[in-house]
């Protein structure tokens, strides 16, 4: 297909394709019922030789793709956590890929260097971020778009890694350590291992928060030991029980001891939007970056992760490798966002960011968040009032975690039996050693009555569970 015509015929017919998936997902099977290596069973063995007309690719879309989705925008995905979807963002990506710039500098495509720049500062101004984190301040801070929030934390830990280095260059690096909650998300684990350093998960308290004193009797245990501390992540929102660190504690420690302090807050962050909901960020001013995910609950289409810095000197030194065929005449009057990541290359993700705000408007995007804590509560209310059923800990914004009275056993069948139906989805996790289930709202088409209808299958598959035992 080269013509801009065939081009035109083939785009109406996946926008027409695409509209109606979204309008009759609900009628989908949530989870597909495949079995690992079901595409070589109906696909050819090789790639054909003579190229084939668009409408034989589309032929085959349910055959070879649909067969085998999860359905993460179905009603009934109630899984992990939401990965958001909208049509504003999706017209967005199909801009972009067709500018297909490689925004690496500025010069390699001002407007997709300074629509990012421009879009983050709204989204700080809507999270009434200090302005020390915006770059209409004029000082030193500013936000990039990262492609997940895992690589938000790997640049947070490898500048804090680059930052401690340049202040004690005599120390190596199997001297540095780092902190986080041991409920934080694995991705912080592993970007202590990826950055090489040493990293501490300390446990948090009753309610699954990181506490001041904790990490302060965590670095002057490895000071005395001889270890370097040089940097704490703190989460908002955990995946397990979306719960929240004491940032209020843990940032003052960080700040007096020398500790680069990161804020993870990757599905809860797009709530801050919300006035009721802002006081969980109270403590960011003390935090050297901050990160979430519009790409979660946000309405913005993966990938999209803002991340917010105090000083993008310390992010640049850690990164800067300047070649000459990379420089460019205005080089150090604005940003080039190849210093403030991990890869070169990057797509022109802002053009979704700035799609979705200016369509949907910060009133719009608020009622969406809303309106899925209020389905959240809904199901709460449920497991409140089902005496076959208790909380594992109150609901925390559009997650509730529950499970059914009795054994980890009981609910692991549960769990099973849910998922094995594939007509709703949920995930489990364990907790002071209980295993429990997670309920999260996750689409934007959910309604109260697809509470109910979840609501009413795990009553049914635990009934079905307690008649065979």
């Amino acid at each position: 297909m080269t013509s801009s015509d065939e081009f035109r015929e083939f785009g109406k017919a996946m926008i027409d394709y695409v509209a109606d998936y979204l309008d009759n997902i609900r009628d989908r099977r949530v989870v597909p019922d495949v079995k690992p290596g079901y595409i070589r069973d109906v696909v050819p063995e090789r790639a054909p030789e003579q190229g084939e007309s668009w409408q034989a690719v589309m032929a085959d879309l349910d055959k070879v793709v649909m067969s085998g989705v999860t359905h993460w925008h179905h009603p009934q995905f109630h899984a992990y956590f939401p990965t958001a979807n909208s049509y504003p963002a999706i017209v967005a990506d199909i801009l972009s890929g067709a500018i297909a710039c490689i925004g690496f500098s500025w010069i390699a495509s001002p407007a997709c260097t300074e629509l990012e720049m421009v879009t983050m500062d709204w989204l700080a101004e809507a999270l009434n971020l200090p302005e020390v984190f915006m770059f209409k301040s004029g000082g030193l801070g500013g936000g990039v778009i990262q492609g997940t929030a895992s690589e938000a934390t790997l640049v947070a830990i490898l500048s804090a890694r680059a930052d401690k280095s340049k202040e004690l260059p005599e120390v190596g690096l199997e001297k540095m350590v780092a902190y986080c909650s041991a409920q934080a998300h694995s991705s912080v684990e592993r970007a202590g291992m990826l950055a090489g350093v040493r990293m501490r998960l300390l446990q948090p308290d009753e309610n699954f928060s990181l506490r001041g004193e904790t990490l302060k009797a965590a670095i002057e245990e490895d000071k005395a030991k001889g270890f370097i501390p040089i940097c704490c992540v703190g989460t908002l929102g955990t995946t397990n029980s979306c719960s929240f660190d004491n940032i209020l504690e843990l940032g003052p420690i960080c700040n007096q001891e020398g500790l680069w302090f990161h804020i993870d807050a990757a599905y809860s962050g797009s709530a801050f939007i919300c006035p009721e909901f802002r006081p969980m960020l109270d403590g960011v001013e003390n935090a050297d970056s901050f990160n979430f995910n519009p790409h979660k609950w946000m309405l913005v289409n993966f990938d999209c992760s803002t991340m917010w810095v105090k000083d993008s000197r310390k992010i640049v030194d850690a990164f800067n490798v300047d070649p000459l065929y990379l420089k460019h005449h205005y080089q150090g009057q604005i940003p080039d966002y190849r210093h403030w990541h991990i890869p070169l290359g990057r797509r022109f993700r802002s053009l979704k960011l700035w799609f979705v705000m200016r369509i949907y408007g910060l009133e719009g995007l608020r009622k969406h968040i809303r309106e899925q804590v209020e389905l959240a509560k809904q199901f709460g209310e449920f497991v409140r009032k089902d005496d076959k059923f208790e909380l594992a800990l109150e609901p925390s914004l559009g997650l509730v975690c529950f499970r059914a009275k009795g054994s980890n056993e009981l609910n692991e069948k549960l769990n099973k039996s849910v998922n094995e139906e594939g007509k709703i989805h949920i995930t489990p996790a364990k907790i002071r050693d209980s295993y429990i289930l997670r309920f999260a709202v996750c689409s934007r088409f959910t309604v109260a009555s697809d509470i109910d209808f979840a609501w009413k299958e795990i009553n049914r598959n635990l009934e079905l569970i307690n008649a065979t035992d």
